[in-house]
């Protein structure tokens, strides 16, 4: 951990949204990795109905290129190049793992150069004491905007899920790592081997309010398996998805947008919330409490 106390302050925090407000992931419908070596395709991202990018430093991006590509992400959020998207975008950098030197790397040059995107995600995170970590190195004041997503990926980080949710209040969403983890499980990465797994890391986002997402599905070319597993995890509760592919983006868009007839059911939830001010309240014969209400401004907040 030597190399953690050559970190420097940040003079500058740039956030590519509200400036001073943390990332809401929670009205977010996916979310399209893309190799941080390839800056060429970040900006192709926007013309997708994704929601937000995921430049990858970790998984895409080979060890000797590495440092390139940390160089160059750095540079390219320099320019502010997504600053003139005319509508709500994310752009996330998902760093190295800070259990390894190019992910200590990683946290090093964004500090030392004070260019930030809107949030950073964490793979292969195992314990809450890796996100308080994080916070210790992203703690200057010109940074508050800066948001955290965590991946549970092993058995380790699958154990610890709840308090890993509960880590820091930076942290706006939990990520399921499907194939990492069947891997350290030994197990099969369908549906049905992985049900208990995609269930802990619901029930642990939603203990604390956090965000959720799915793994990509990884059949590029089977259009219908990757609506038919996002129709599923909707149904579990995720808030969204993650893609690997472009062509992947539409199904999950219109899996995660709320229909007509749901938006109008959440209005009418709010409206009648709101006017019994503080009062008991009911839709269509239905008592309305908190989490009720809550799930209905987050319907309504998804933009279409």
């Amino acid at each position: 951990m030597k190399h953690m106390r050559n970190l420097r302050s940040v003079n500058l925090c740039q956030g590519l949204l509200d400036k001073g407000k943390k990332v809401n992931f929670s009205s977010c419908r996916s979310l399209l990795f893309t190799p941080g070596n390839r800056p060429d395709r970040f900006l192709k991202v926007v013309e997708t109905k994704a929601d937000g990018i995921v430049i990858d430093l970790e998984d895409a991006v080979s060890q000797k290129d590495k440092d390139s590509a940390r160089t160059g992400v750095i540079d390219f959020l320099k320019q502010r190049a997504f600053a003139t998207v005319a509508r709500p975008f994310l752009v996330c950098v998902r760093i190295n793992s800070i259990q390894t030197l190019p992910g200590l790397k990683d946290i090093l040059a964004f500090c030392e150069s004070g260019i930030f995107p809107d949030a950073l995600v964490f793979p292969k995170v195992e314990h809450a004491q890796e996100i308080q970590l994080y916070d210790k190195y992203f703690h200057q004041p010109e940074c508050q905007h800066l948001s955290y997503m965590a991946l549970i990926e092993t058995a380790t980080g699958l154990q610890n899920a709840h308090k890993i949710a509960q880590a820091s209040n930076r942290l706006s969403g939990l990520t399921f790592g499907g194939a990492d983890l069947a891997a350290d499980l030994n197990a099969e990465l369908n549906f049905e081997a992985m049900l208990y797994a995609r269930s802990r890391v619901v029930q642990a986002a939603k203990t604390v309010g956090l965000a959720v997402f799915d793994v990509p599905f990884l059949d590029i070319h089977n259009a219908a398996g990757n609506r038919e597993e996002a129709l599923r995890v909707k149904n579990m509760g995720f808030s969204g998805k993650f893609a690997i592919h472009p062509n992947q983006i539409a199904d999950l868009y219109d899996v995660f947008t709320p229909g007509e007839q749901e938006c109008s059911r959440a209005q009418g939830i709010v409206d009648a919330y709101n006017a019994a001010k503080g009062n008991a309240a009911e839709f269509q014969g239905k008592m309305i409490d908190v989490p009720v209400y809550k799930s209905a401004l987050r319907i309504l907040s998804i933009n279409h």
